[in-house]
């Protein structure tokens, strides 16, 4: 199973090309959902005002060099997720963003570059089930324990909202992708493998054209709004209040 290329056995009743559109609609659906949510929402709108704000009532210029460090800085501290002072909410996003990352990527590179060849690098299909494995424990530990409303409001863990529309759809999407690619492994090509390979399909379609609805842009507008906020602490135009150590 952690050898095998799951898009490569598809082969035998699905054409190559068939995934390979399936992965470029799911690109533009997030592309146009994004650009969709940030028109509906407001959001450069709102940024470029706060941008011109920031500008006006800035006290001291800030040179490129001091730009480029605070957009390092930024940056850095988004591939730790320093955002969360807990760790148990900053190991389960860690798990979540680079399990994501290994995931999608390694998708891409078995869709585009193996799904036809006879033989795929077995470091691929390890990095693809390593990824969704790895989402799915970061996911499942958010979702169950870790969420505001079941760990502070006593919700029930099985208590949906629309705010979980993205972890849900994410964790359905790599559950049923390692079961589709164990059920395919162990039995073929079989009644069961299709409907595994359906499901699969269907919570990724889920996840990416529900960009608009649920928290997916959010992973884009975060680091903005960190770098925004650190060019307007650096150049003292910031107007928010000293922040407060919250670890507990």
């Amino acid at each position: 199973m952690f050898s095998s290329n799951p898009f490569s056995l598809l082969t035998a009743f699905l054409p190559p090309f068939a995934m390979q559109a399936y992965v470029v609609l799911m690109v533009l659906a997030v592309v146009l959902g994004t650009l969709f949510d940030t028109y509906h929402k407001g959001s450069a709108e709102y940024f470029a005002q706060r941008r011109a704000q920031a500008r006006a009532a800035a006290q001291r210029p800030l040179g490129g060099l001091e730009v480029a460090a605070l957009a390092a800085r930024t940056l850095a501290e988004a591939a730790v997720s320093g955002e969360f002072h807990k760790w148990p909410r900053r190991v389960s996003h860690l798990l979540m963003m680079y399990g994501f990352l290994l995931y999608a990527l390694s998708t891409v590179v078995m869709v585009f570059g193996y799904a036809a060849a006879a033989h795929t690098p077995v470091l691929l299909p390890a990095l693809w089930h390593l990824g969704a494995l790895m989402v799915l424990a970061g996911g499942a530990w958010f979702f169950f324990f870790l969420r505001v409303n079941v760990a502070y409001d006593g919700d029930s863990p099985f208590h949906l909202g629309r705010a979980d529309l993205f972890v849900g759809s994410l964790l359905a999407s790599v559950a049923f992708a390692l079961l589709w690619s164990f059920v395919q492994t162990a039995f073929g090509h079989s009644t069961a493998s299709l409907v595994c390979f359906g499901l699969y399909l269907g919570f990724t379609t889920l996840l990416f054209v529900s960009v608009p609805w649920s928290k997916f842009a959010h992973m884009f507008y975060k680091p903005v709004v960190a770098f925004q906020r650190r060019v307007e602490a650096a150049d003292g135009s910031t107007d928010l209040p000293a922040p407060v150590d919250d670890r507990r």
